[in-house]
């Protein structure tokens, strides 16, 4: 069996290979919160690749079932955890929903899709945790309707002071697959990035609202 360090380190392998995730240090992205940023990641490019979206698929599984037992279901985020959570719902053989940013304005105006009952044990994935905004709104949507949410897991986590405390401060625990730290390991490694980016990166990672400005 793999390892947790070792399945941190492959995903990050593989999000490089597929370039899922893109560092560019120099000529940096425009996140839509305006920041800019040194990278960039699309973990719904995965779900291209059949060999990376098992693996990811099975690693999720192995983790919820060592951190919270067998769930009654998966919620996915949408729209980047839809995918994978249903890949994951398969893989432990229970039911899965999703979780829209807000309520529909028309029809029933759900914000949760799927059939769901009260009590239930639910875990939330996600494809990515950045500030955290988007998966604490799914989690208290789900709350809301009396479910119990074990916790977030995540494909990847830029690991931001600000998401730390947001998911601190509503009692959720978080875990991720891979995060920031081992993916600038790895791609100095693979000689993606130099000594010298690898300053500017972490510079990013603790205070990206700043950086670049």
């Amino acid at each position: 069996m793999i390892n947790d360090f070792d399945k941190a380190t492959k995903i990050a392998e593989y999000l490089l290979q597929i370039k899922a995730v893109k560092l560019q240090p120099d000529t940096p992205f425009h996140w839509s919160s305006g920041w800019k940023s040194p990278i960039y990641c699309d973990n719904r490019k995965t779900l291209s690749y059949p060999a990376i979206r098992t693996f990811i698929r099975q690693c999720f599984a192995e983790l919820i079932l060592d951190l919270y037992g067998k769930p009654s279901m998966i919620a996915g985020v949408a729209t980047g955890g839809i995918a994978i959570g249903v890949l994951v719902a398969q893989e432990l053989g229970i039911p899965f929903v999703y979780v829209r940013s807000s309520s529909k304005g028309h029809g029933l105006k759900n914000q949760i899709e799927g059939d769901i009952t009260t009590g239930d044990n639910v875990v939330v994935i996600e494809d990515l945790i950045s500030t955290g905004g988007s998966s604490l709104k799914a989690v208290e949507a789900l709350r809301a309707e009396n479910l119990n949410v074990k916790g977030v897991l995540a494909i990847f986590n830029y690991g931001f002071d600000v998401a730390v405390d947001a998911f601190k401060e509503a009692n959720c625990p978080i875990h991720e697959l891979s995060n920031y730290e081992t993916l600038i390991e790895v791609a100095l490694k693979q000689n993606i990035i130099s000594e010298k980016e690898v300053e500017s990166l972490h510079s990013w990672r603790e205070n990206p609202s700043e950086w670049g400005q």
